[in-house]
């Protein structure tokens, strides 16, 4: 058998090349249905391969590959024809790159469009109708790095095909890269150049069947120029108003440049088919438009700013009103001393010696007080809110309760809770130190019970045993003197209607 490469030149056949006769085999690879693969069979029954379809894809299906084989140096890669007659490789071609983890196609070399970045088994700018039955597998080693797809029915066959304007069709939907002038970035287009000050965002070459005027025409005798080339080179001269091919096989190029008037006659019957440019109306943000648009950003962007910056000086205005108003309230209650301000460890001296007097402490000192209220630092969670233990300036230990932010209590009931508390001073209740008021901030501090509450010895049936009877007495009469005091002694008559083990220290 002999091999025999020939060419397909203007509709002629040449013979190229030819060889002596060998042994060869052709044969359909069954791992990969659709695969003509052509080997060179050896006396001693090896094989060699010669050449496989798969390696020249025309049209990609699922098990194809694009990117590059490291040990042969070979590159998978998917090339547009150069028209529909001519299958010589046009000015696209669809790639895989490592190392975005994309897919890219090049318009004679230059990237034109970008997939984006593969997430989720999708790509950005693919259309999801084209990618919905794909998934898509990715290999990278020393040997090769690859892309591929599969359908996840087993009942079609997916297709990627370049048309000859470069617009890539992948099942259902299409990647419309024969849009992508250089110009614009949507829809994963790259830009590279500026809009010629000629053309206006969104004109396009819109395909016509005409009899054109000849006067005011050029050519592009090239052979290798199909479509694609035609529609850049025109695009760029500001003289071009549409072009067509040249020659019967749809290469080379005839420009149209029509100064005053399109001189033509409109026919759907016979004529040439002429790629006039026209302003379809979908408008590119460009130039004039685009300052337009940036400058409108900047104002409204500055004018949110503004509005931005009001607003939270109104609110801190509002709490600072509020902080005051708080502050006022408190001064004005019975037997309260305010040592507001206080720093030092010397101011800390006489503080807890004014009996039943009430301190109002700087917000700053019970936070250094409490760490910063650290959950190392709680103690337990109240109706109230939770408490903590604290360790003041001067070494004492206090309880700090602090106010649910949850808490529907208000201003006025904090304040009327304190007032009450100055009312009642007795050796068996718990002595209220002071209170701090911050923003939304209402804090009590206490004087710190370091045996902590009964319940925590009279439920324990370990700790229990340390309560002997005597002790449990004292208990009782103490509970007692102390209900007494409220209900009859006191300033201000009051039922506690909350007496259980755990509030009694």
């Amino acid at each position: 058998m002999k091999l025999m490469v020939l060419k397909l030149l203007a509709f002629v056949f040449l013979w190229l090349w030819w060889s002596t006769c060998i042994h060869v085999k052709a044969e359909n690879d069954r791992l990969k249905p659709g695969n003509f693969v052509l080997q060179q069979l050896h006396p001693n029954g090896t094989n060699t391969l010669l050449w496989q379809s798969f390696d020249y894809p025309s049209t990609l299906i699922p098990t194809m590959k694009l990117g590059v084989n490291h040990k042969t140096g070979h590159q998978w890669v998917l090339v547009s024809s150069l028209t529909d007659l001519v299958l010589n490789p046009g000015a696209f071609s669809l790639e895989w790159e490592p190392k975005g983890q994309e897919l890219v196609i090049r318009r004679r070399g230059k990237v034109c469009w970008q997939s984006g970045k593969l997430r989720n088994n999708r790509f950005e700018y693919i259309p999801e109708e084209a990618q919905r039955m794909l998934k898509y597998t990715i290999v990278s080693n020393g040997d090769e790095d690859s892309f591929s797809f599969n359908s996840t029915n087993d009942k079609l066959t997916p297709r990627w095909s370049f048309s000859r304007s470069g617009r890539l069709s992948c099942n259902e939907g299409y990647v419309k890269a024969d849009l992508c002038y250089g110009y614009n970035n949507t829809g994963g287009c790259q830009r590279w150049q500026d809009l010629p000050k000629c053309r206006n965002p969104g004109d396009l070459f819109v395909k016509k069947t005409l009899f054109p005027d000849y006067e005011n025409v050029t050519f592009e005798m090239n052979p290798a120029f199909g479509y694609s080339d035609c529609e850049a080179s025109c695009w760029s001269n500001c003289s071009c108003d549409g072009f067509s091919a040249l020659w019967v096989n749809e290469t080379g190029c005839t420009f149209y440049h029509w100064n005053s008037s399109k001189n033509f006659v409109d026919t759907s019957v016979a004529g040439v088919e002429l790629y006039m440019l026209e302003n379809t109306g979908n408008i590119t943000p460009h130039n004039g438009t685009k300052r337009w648009i940036w400058l409108s950003a900047v104002i409204a962007t500055t004018l949110l700013i503004i509005f931005l910056s009001i607003l939270c000086l109104l609110k801190k205005r509002k709490y600072l009103g509020q902080e005051k108003k708080r502050k006022e309230m408190v001064m004005k209650m019975p037997h309260s001393t305010i040592c507001d301000g206080l720093s030092s460890i010397e101011d800390f001296g006489n503080v807890f010696k004014k009996g039943h007097e009430l301190n109002v402490f700087d917000y700053t000192l019970v936070m250094m007080a409490t760490n910063g209220f650290s959950s190392e630092n709680k103690l337990g969670q109240g109706g109230f809110g939770p408490v903590y233990k604290g360790i003041l300036p001067t070494g004492q230990e206090v309880a700090v309760k602090r106010l649910s932010k949850t808490s529907t209590q208000g201003i006025m009931e904090f304040k009327n809770e304190l007032t009450l508390i100055c009312e009642l001073q007795h050796m068996n209740l718990v002595q209220l130190l002071g209170c701090c008021i911050h923003e939304e901030e209402k804090i009590l501090i206490y004087e710190y019970m370091p045996n902590k509450s009964l319940d925590f010895y009279l439920f324990d049936s370990s700790r229990s045993k340390l309560l002997d009877w005597n002790k449990r007495f004292n208990i009782i009469e103490g509970i007692a003197q102390g209900l007494l005091y409220l209900h009859k002694y006191s300033r201000l008559k009051v039922v506690h209607r909350d007496l259980k083990a755990s509030v009694i220290p």
